[in-house]
């Protein structure tokens, strides 16, 4: 399996060295091409820090990983994962692996993040993929077990590989040493952290994370992360909705 290993905290984050080498110990020829700096919350845009309408790559060399090709990409990581698929850091690859990210991606807002969209752009160009996610909690100063992450990552790897092509998986992982079995979960409607809107009077909008009070969707990612699950959930991508009665020449 040819691999691509990207991420939206950027090619210095610690999260995406671990992730690459669970790749390489596995077996897998891996690539790892991820956004020059932090791209969080990009979704799967297509945003690139253009020059004369050429992106710039630079080469890098990532710590442990002497003999693995590194980027660092101006561009967020649905357009580093759409521009592999064509062939830019190599061969297009099999599978694409996205993270490990700094914080849980659950729920419904897993819409917004730049981990998930680089795995559901790699989708809908022929890959397999998988985003993976650390719930480190609002807290980024507590310790981060990347090993828990990759563990329980490398142990759907071949799994994953087997998946017909354009299949994606949103795996998020407690911060323990330690975690239970790991659970398939639904998309809880919100996550167990949201973001609220905080008016000034400057004429700024400031949002800020809360922790949300009260019991969680039973079954649902967010109840089952909590429970100290890892959490794993297949994602459809982007797709027409049969079910939706609606027709356009008829007003009722």
């Amino acid at each position: 399996m040819r691999v691509l290993v990207t991420n939206d905290d950027g090619i210095d984050s610690p999260g995406l060295n671990a992730l690459a080498r669970g790749a390489v110990a596995h077996g897998w020829t891996t690539v790892v091409a991820a956004p020059a700096y932090e791209s969080s919350g990009t979704s799967a845009g297509l945003t690139a820090a253009e020059d004369d309408r050429q992106i710039k790559v630079e080469r890098r060399e990532l710590p442990g990983l002497p003999d693995v090709p590194g980027y660092a990409v101006a561009a967020h990581p649905g357009l580093i994962a759409l521009v592999a698929s064509q062939g830019a850091f190599g061969d297009p690859p099999d599978i694409v692996l996205s993270g490990v990210n700094r914080g849980a991606n659950i729920g419904r807002a897993i819409l917004h993040s730049g981990t998930v969209g680089a795995a559901l752009t790699a989708a809908i160009n022929g890959a397999r993929a998988m985003a993976v996610s650390l719930d480190v909690g609002l807290d980024l100063d507590v310790r981060h077990h990347w090993d828990t992450a990759i563990a329980v990552a490398s142990g759907l790897f071949d799994r994953l590989a087997a998946l017909p092509q354009g299949a994606v998986l949103n795996l998020n992982v407690p911060n323990r040493a330690e975690t239970r079995e790991t659970r398939r979960a639904s998309l809880a409607e919100f996550g167990s952290v949201r973001s609220r809107v905080r008016n000034t009077d400057n004429g700024t909008i400031g949002l800020t994370a809360v922790v949300v009070e009260g019991a969680l969707p039973p079954g649902s990612d967010a109840a089952l992360l909590t429970d100290g699950h890892p959490t794993v959930t297949p994602l459809r991508s982007v797709a027409e909705d049969v079910d939706l009665p609606f027709d356009p020449v008829d007003p009722s």
